[in-house]
């Protein structure tokens, strides 16, 4: 492998399915680079494809799904062009995903312990009793109490939060390089384990979410997703603090605040894109209340608006222009 200061960098990614009405991109165009011990938060509402962008980096698309353009490296080499054993291997060795619903997740009919062994008896060379001891040593990591006694029970004896710590638990298991969280405060506030495991194992996260409020403070990075396409990109305070595009500020304005808890929240008017029919240019502006005639036919490209902030908005080239006239 060659050398390379980033442990993931995806380029130009597009993921398509094939439908009986046609064919569905998506992932458009996706690009973003990660590096180890760095946390990137993909943010987007239902169907904006961040879900998608973390099944594709796993490979774990359903059988009508496909990487169809793009290259997704780890450590410099292309996981993309990988067999299926190279692949195996790489998930929950190097790459371990967390997903949304721990319950549908965890096998019912083993218990948590013979699962978490599962885990580490496939990736490492330990024996099992090796794996049942390192299966307690991971519960007890997450935070889990009694974990001698949580081995022998089943999924549906525990609550949806010790649920989501097991998951945690088994993704971390192998001690992966990149830890991929697929909405995982839908059962529990995992923001502060997730900072705490992290500064103790090293590992880079990818948190996949809706909601930009639960990670505003764990970010180093935040890409904000619609129609399969970045719209916007930057830190937690340029994206908090100076949002560049309609989308993010729609977004915004719609988490409740300590500043606007007595006044009513705005939600995004209109309804989600429909995939099969994108318009030619920008994917939100049949939404948004600023579009201009050019975000009809346009896609905007991604242009820099601050010091590690891009954002792909015709508002904000037309600012520059009217800018530049006033200076002048």
């Amino acid at each position: 492998m060659e050398d390379n200061k980033f442990v993931l960098e995806v380029s130009d990614l597009h993921t398509t399915f094939k439908t009986d009405n046609g064919d569905v991109s998506a992932v458009n165009g996706v690009s973003f680079k990660l590096e180890p011990g760095k946390t990137l938060g993909i943010v987007g509402e239902s169907g904006s494809g961040k879900s998608v962008t973390a099944y594709s980096i796993m490979q774990i698309l359903a059988e009508n799904g496909a990487i169809t353009g793009g290259s997704v490296k780890y450590k410099g080499e292309d996981i993309t062009k990988w067999n299926k054993k190279k692949m195996a291997d790489f998930r929950g060795k190097c790459c371990s995903i967390i997903f949304q619903d721990p319950m549908t997740s965890l096998n019912p009919v083993f218990t948590v312990g013979y699962q978490l062994e599962e885990a580490v008896l496939l990736h490492t060379d330990r024996t099992k009793k090796e794996a049942k001891e390192r299966a307690i040593e991971m519960l007890t990591l997450v935070g889990v109490n009694e974990p001698e006694k949580r081995v022998n029970q089943y999924p549906h004896e525990l609550s949806g939060g010790m649920r989501q710590r097991v998951m945690i638990a088994m993704a971390l298991a192998c001690e992966p390089d990149i830890l991929i969280a697929d909405e995982p405060t839908t059962a529990l506030d995992v923001t502060i384990l997730m900072q705490s495991l992290q500064e103790k194992l090293g590992m880079a996260i990818i948190m996949v979410t809706h909601d930009l409020g639960v990670i505003a403070s764990m970010c180093d990075e935040i890409i904000v997703m619609y129609g399969g396409r970045v719209c916007e990109r930057g830190t937690a305070d340029a994206i908090f603090y100076s949002p560049a595009h309609e989308y993010t500020k729609g977004l915004l304005r719609s988490i409740p605040t300590k500043t606007n808890s007595k006044t009513r929240l705005v939600p995004i008017g209109g309804t989600p894109i429909n995939m099969l029919n994108m318009p030619k240019g920008c994917a939100f502006c049949p939404r948004c209340d600023a579009a201009m005639k050019i975000c009809l036919t346009e896609k905007p490209e991604e242009i820099w608006v601050g010091e590690d902030h891009l954002a792909s908005c015709w508002m904000n080239i037309k600012n520059m222009m009217e800018e530049g006239k006033s200076n002048e």
